[in-house]
């Protein structure tokens, strides 16, 4: 299965294409993802070597029957690159998280998450907001999930806005342990969503390259 082309009103999401590169690099650049002990020419290097990954793990996924993880491209009415959104697995000790099993020895569990991240330039104008709306519906039909989880820093507070536009309920770690878990933001399905009536189809078989 591939994640198709989706549009709302004033956003769209699109599979990556190799003439992405520069829009990628430039939003790594802005928003500071990129590794700062290296130069521009080698991150690149890097986000060329990601960027190819990324499209072809979009084919070879779907040739395996295996859930779209991946980035796509969020464009704005125009079809201008305003940043990525993607379905992310999501391996973290979530039990440990109040309403979530509230165990603070709970070991990892795995979920699907979804991020997005915008360029500076378009940020502030919903399209983050509209893309995750897109998304998780689409993810809700035809992945049938229970959840889907988002991530982000305690001092992330676009990011928790757009979370609370989605209608997910915030869940803070008191703890701080592990480092990296700090606000999880958790959507459940609406009622009746992904509910397919029809006889099952056969289990495809997979294998691993």
């Amino acid at each position: 299965m591939t994640g198709p082309p989706l549009t709302g009103q004033g956003v769209s999401i699109r599979p990556l294409q190799p003439g992405d590169l520069e829009c990628c690099h430039r939003l790594y650049q802005e928003i500071a993802w990129n590794d700062p002990a290296r130069n521009e020419a080698e991150n690149l290097a890097l986000r060329r070597d990601w960027l190819d990954w990324s499209v072809r793990n979009d084919q070879q996924l779907a040739a395996l029957h295996q859930p779209p993880y991946g980035d796509r491209v969020i464009c704005d009415a125009q079809g201008q690159f305003a940043g990525l959104i993607g379905i992310v697995p999501r391996l973290e000790p979530f039990g440990r998280l109040p309403g979530l099993g509230d165990d603070p020895l709970a070991r990892r569990s795995a979920e699907v998450g979804m991020f997005w991240a915008l360029r500076p330039a378009w940020q502030g104008r919903g399209l983050a907001t509209g893309a995750a709306r897109l998304l998780s519906a689409w993810m809700f039909e035809a992945l049938e999930l229970q959840r889907i989880l988002a991530g982000t820093e305690y001092d992330n507070v676009a990011s928790i806005a757009v979370m609370r536009r989605l209608g997910m309920r915030i869940v803070r770690n008191s703890s701080p342990e592990p480092p990296w878990l700090q606000i999880t933001g958790v959507l459940d399905a609406p009622q009746g969503a992904g509910r397919n009536t029809s006889p099952p189809e056969p289990a495809a078989a997979s294998a691993r390259l």
